[in-house]
């Protein structure tokens, strides 16, 4: 029976179906309906560069910010845009207002270099694209903000690390996907990078705090971490609550040692960390400090 089993095919996988919407250049379409050119330099390449947010009752969340730092990526890889973030401003709005009956949606906007030569080199005149995904947000459940994760350090090295392009936020994601899988097999919620001197550095797709004597400690940008949006909105709304900021390298054993941990997303906020490497950190559950900063930064949400 089993070298019957070993002749027959392999089950067909189902189709995966795009949900939600997808701007292209401005044109709004079905998500299954959306193309781009196989010669496009994002597909080859990775040659794009990109931003995630979600809407809180139907407003984009920090559209402005994520706009802006998308507008800094793009020109520190020499892009030399057409258009400006009016624009794509509008191209965002238009989708989000498609169709209000999805309730909150998860956006994706891309800058992509476009169709070109098989070269590596930006020697020519680029058609450049702009690819607004849209679908609806799937959040955490609010009983693993109670709850906590856990997450495991690894020292694979992130694409773009240590180099001219450390903080950009290119589409060129393979070592950040294959870390969180690696990890996510192990029973982790997050991956979380180590330097080659052994610092933290960020989550596959998060920054890092953590709490030790009243303080909140984040590696500095220096590292080459991105300069996430959230992680920026977290430290006001700690200086709003009179906590004090460090921002300062940080190994291993500080987080192994933390009164309190968490990561930060535009779609997770603030997540609690509870577990590093399989060892319970923060007496196994979110702490205060964790708790009162997230309520203050979801109130500056609400703002």
């Amino acid at each position: 029976m089993n070298a019957l089993k070993k002749n027959l095919p392999n089950s067909p996988k189902p189709k995966l179906i795009p949900e939600g919407l997808v701007s292209i250049d401005g044109q709004i379409m079905p998500a299954d309906h959306a193309q781009v050119s196989a010669l496009d330099r994002g597909f080859l390449y990775g040659d794009s560069v990109f931003e995630v947010l979600r809407t809180y009752d139907g407003a984009p969340h920090f559209l402005e910010q994520h706009l802006e730092r998308l507008f800094r990526s793009a020109s520190r890889v020499h892009m030399n845009l057409p258009f400006n973030i009016q624009v794509l401003r509008t191209e965002v709005l238009a989708l989000i207002q498609a169709n209000r009956e999805d309730g909150d949606v998860y956006l994706r906007v891309v800058i992509t270099r476009g169709p070109g030569p098989l070269s590596l080199s930006l020697d020519t005149d680029f058609a450049y694209s702009r690819i607004i995904l849209r679908a609806p947000v799937k959040v955490p459940d609010e009983a693993a903000y109670e709850k906590g994760i856990s997450v495991a350090l690894v020292s694979a090295r992130r694409y773009g690390a240590a180099t001219s392009i450390a903080g950009v936020k290119s589409s060129n994601y393979l070592g950040n996907l294959l870390a969180a899988t690696e990890v996510k097999e192990n029973g982790h919620h997050e991956a979380v990078f180590l330097s080659e001197e052994g610092m933290l550095l960020e989550g596959s797709s998060s920054n890092v705090f953590i709490i030790k004597n009243g303080v909140l400690r984040t590696p500095p940008l220096s590292t080459g971490i991105l300069p996430g949006i959230t992680r920026t909105m977290l430290i006001e709304a700690a200086r709003d609550l009179g906590v004090p900021v460090s921002e300062q390298p940080l190994y291993p054993q500080d987080i192994y040692t933390a009164d309190e941990a968490f990561i930060t997303s535009s779609v997770r906020e603030v997540f609690p960390v509870v577990a590093v490497d399989g060892l319970g950190i923060a007496q196994g559950k979110p702490g205060p400090f964790t708790r009162r900063l997230h309520a203050r930064y979801r109130q500056k949400l609400r703002k």
